[in-house]
């Protein structure tokens, strides 16, 4: 007999019961418009490089024919369709993000989910839970671990927490009970990895594996395997040298994992980005979008732009040569076009296109510490000069998208439809929206291969 902590007893029960449980409604609407967002991610991703790396990995490897690969017509092992559909998600800086926890829940989470929702013939209501579910673990886990001091130790945060969500999410749908998921948890554990190094990968595909295709697919397989009748520890978060020993930092608390499990929900603290950039460029560019809609202004009338942000997210989207990440580069492109597609945010060519280069010049970003919080907020105070002497003002501390300022569904098809119609064309993407809508109408997950495939 083990001896098994307060703690993992908890979360345990809770991971095994919370497929059967229904969730408070204001949850289930964030949660489809997460499962929107993500979906609209993947069908996207799997026509950019790391995409179609991730098919011509998952092709010739075959398998039994138990789920999709999203935006193909492969079907494949429960397996190799979570590890392409994550990496999908996370081809570029399209999905979703929980701040707090510095993670990408949806790329791997909804992936896992969906496989084995798939494979079991499940329905959308138990596929949403199973979501819900895994976006509570995933954020749980960093914020046990604390995100910044595990990230400044050269750990992934996303690699990590996403695949205890993408656990999580699997091994409720398949049934397991409170013992099989504490040996899952140790199968998740025995998986944990992720590198800070992946930052360096200027073309995206190692960053797409071990941001969204490795969390789901080690995740998912942690589950089939307690599944399948494995034993082994049954408590990785307490006794001698347990978890926490190994890849916590500094202090943390135990309790965190399982506190308010039930009732605070990490869905209604995950973020949406209103474009398809990066997270720290949404707070820019949300208020130049407000300040040229109530102003009328083009670039033709600025004399410089001055947008101050928080320092440390500064850090990532400055000046960078990649076009959806550099924050300068971005809004000249705003300012030119007077509105950001998933195509303009994505043109390489654009970044060498002089007018694009004379307006960026006019583009100041600055950091400032004052504006850098632990939730990591999409933050933006800005000064726009223009040419006949007036300067305007604008600022948001909460950005469209963020947990405290969602979007509205109307905003999120919008996204949506931008990202899926060129890849499904426009009547197959309202008919995928339209369901991914009413996802708990559903009975049969698998009813949705026929929209998603192309």
């Amino acid at each position: 007999m083990q001896n098994v902590s307060p703690v993992m007893l908890t979360l345990s029960k809770y991971i095994s019961k919370a497929g059967g449980k229904p969730v408070p409604r204001k949850v289930a609407e964030r949660a489809r418009l997460h499962l929107v967002d993500t979906f609209a991610a993947m069908i996207s991703g799997s026509r950019l490089l790391p995409g179609k790396k991730a098919i011509e990995y998952v092709k010739p490897l075959g398998g039994r024919e138990e789920a999709g690969v999203i935006g193909t017509r492969i079907v494949t092992t429960v397996q190799n369709a979570a590890l392409a559909n994550g990496m999908f998600g996370h081809a570029d800086e399209t999905d979703d993000t929980h701040p707090p926890s510095l993670t990408h829940p949806g790329t791997s989470v909804v992936p896992s989910a969906l496989a084995i929702a798939e494979r079991g013939r499940l329905s959308g209501e138990q596929l949403l839970r199973a979501v819900v579910l895994g976006y509570d673990v995933c954020a749980r886990m960093l914020l046990t671990l604390k995100p910044m001091p595990y990230l400044r130790s050269g750990h992934h945060a996303g690699a990590t927490g996403q695949l205890f969500g993408a656990a999580a999410a699997a091994g409720t749908l398949l049934g397991l009970t409170p013992l099989q998921v504490r040996y899952m948890l140790s199968y998740t554990g025995q998986q944990t990895a992720g590198l800070y190094t992946m930052f360096r990968d200027p073309e995206h595909i190692e960053k797409a594996y071990a941001m969204g295709g490795m969390p789901a697919h080690n995740g998912l397989q942690a589950a089939m395997m307690a599944a399948c009748g494995w034993t082994g520890v049954e408590d990785i978060f307490s006794g001698e040298r347990d978890f926490f020993h190994t890849f916590a930092p500094e202090e943390f608390d135990r309790e965190d994992l399982s506190r308010g499990l039930g009732k605070n929900y990490e869905m209604l603290r995950a973020s949406i980005k209103r474009w398809p950039i990066g997270g720290p460029i949404q707070g820019p560019m949300h208020v130049l979008n407000d300040l040229m809609a109530e102003h009328g202004f083009g670039a033709a009338d600025v004399e410089k732009v001055i947008a101050n942000m928080p320092d440390k997210e500064l850090e990532i989207v400055d000046n960078r040569p990649m076009p959806d990440i550099s924050v300068q580069h971005l809004l000249a492109v705003m300012l030119l076009d007077r509105k950001l597609t998933f195509k303009s945010a994505h043109d390489f060519e654009r970044m060498k296109d002089p007018k694009v280069l004379k307006m960026r010049a006019r583009v100041h970003a600055v950091g400032d510490a004052s504006l850098t919080d632990v939730q990591r907020r999409w933050r933006c105070v800005m000064e726009v000069h223009l040419k006949d002497g007036r300067v305007l003002h604008g600022q948001t501390m909460a950005s469209k998208g963020s947990f405290e300022n969602p979007l509205t569904p109307a905003e999120e098809n919008e996204k949506a439809t931008d990202l899926l119609a060129p890849v499904l064309g426009k009547k197959r993407s309202v008919e995928l929206l339209d369901t991914l809508w009413n996802i708990e109408k559903v009975k049969d997950v698998r009813a949705l291969r026929k929209l998603y495939m192309k």
